[in-house]
């Protein structure tokens, strides 16, 4: 058992067709099934009817992700589609999308990193049916984006730990064995993206680290390992979905790491270089700098779970844009290489996403 990478399911083949339910109805992964297409390995390529949708016609994107009305000069970010390897990747249809999606509720659970998939989702969405009426509310940490027409939600909750974190008299203890908070709030969807990993590594107490202490097995600590923590805590989770979650009625997915682009030597690329002045994606398929640990974290503990959840493998494709930060296009001080640009790489992370849920030319898998 263990973590899916998505395919593209070919209909030509009832053989093959028969093989894919069987495994998917097993949970098992989808890498092992033959003449399968794995959307994540590929690379960038020029297209000219890229992005999506016009940032400024979108009315749901943060200020900090839209790079454009931040003053960003350049546009050549804007105009690439990732093109898996072994197929094409449909392109985002986002009446088909709702049709095939109607009446279903979605959520993202994580950080800005979810927000940022989350926003550029809405504006997919939002550019496919400009005229049809949509609601947007938020309530402390939950936002929910609705078309009453399809009978759709799409919402975000800001979680950044997705394990508990809780004050106490000592100060805020982040539990790393407690996730009570997804009992009462994650509960009653069809589809969960959950997202963790930037957060584990803020040190800046009182600033980027919320949290004074660490609780695990029954022990109060200062500090540990952050790559130890962030397995401990993504346990918990897992051992949460595994007990509390009905793969017969909700489809689980886990938004893989999005990588940082503030040391050039991870690219060839000289010490001092980071994303600022990058206007171009690298080249080829694979990243000179390898992948971030926390990959590895991320596909052990979904190995171990005893139902499957689909990886969002976004990893490597977005190692490849270094060009596809704010920047100092952020309205922020500084130098952001962590979030994206919208329209940008996170467009992409939906149009897999698209091809998942929706099953591309089939009917939805949820």
């Amino acid at each position: 058992m263990g973590y899916r990478h998505g395919y593209q399911v070919s209909f030509c083949s009832i053989a093959f067709a028969l093989i894919f339910l069987v495994s998917w109805l097993d949970q098992v992964e989808l890498s092992e099934v033959d003449g399968g297409c794995d959307f994540f390995k590929g690379s960038w390529i020029e297209d000219d009817t890229y992005p999506l949708y016009n940032t400024s016609n979108c009315p749901f994107i943060s200020k900090g992700f839209d790079c454009q009305a931040n003053g960003r000069p350049d546009q050549f970010y804007l105009h690439y589609k990732w093109k898996p390897t072994a197929c094409s990747l449909p392109r985002f249809n986002g009446e088909d999308f709702l049709r095939k999606m109607k009446g279903k509720k979605v959520l993202f659970i994580g950080d800005s990193i979810s927000l940022n998939m989350w926003q550029s989702l809405l504006c997919m969405v939002h550019a496919s049916v400009p005229l049809s009426k949509y609601t947007l509310m938020s309530k402390g940490n939950h936002s929910t984006f609705a078309l009453p027409e399809y009978e759709i939600s799409l919402e975000y909750s800001r979680n950044v730990y997705l394990v508990d974190l809780v004050k106490e008299k000592i100060g805020t203890v982040l539990k790393l064995d407690s996730i009570e908070n997804g009992d009462y709030s994650w509960k009653g969807y069809d589809v969960l993206i959950f997202n963790t990993w930037h957060w584990w590594l803020h040190t800046t107490k009182g600033q980027n680290q919320p949290w004074d202490f660490i609780e695990w097995s029954g022990k109060i600590l200062k500090d540990m390992d952050r790559l130890e923590a962030f397995k401990v805590g993504l346990t918990t989770w897992s051992k949460w979905v595994d007990s509390n979650v009905d793969r017969r009625t909700t489809q689980v997915l886990f938004q893989g790491i999005s990588p940082t682009h503030y040391d050039g030597r991870q690219w060839n690329g000289s010490i001092s270089a980071t994303c600022k002045g990058e206007t171009t994606p690298l080249n080829g398929t694979t990243y000179p700098g390898g992948l971030p640990p926390a990959v590895d974290v991320v596909k052990q503990v979904l190995k171990n779970m005893s139902k499957g959840v689909t990886l969002l493998d976004i990893t490597t494709l977005s190692l490849l844009r270094k060009d596809g930060h704010p920047s100092v296009y952020s309205r922020k001080e500084g130098n952001d290489c962590s979030h994206w640009c919208l329209a940008g790489v996170p467009d992409s992370w939906n149009e897999i996403l698209y091809a998942l849920l929706t099953n591309a030319q089939g009917g939805t898998l949820v």
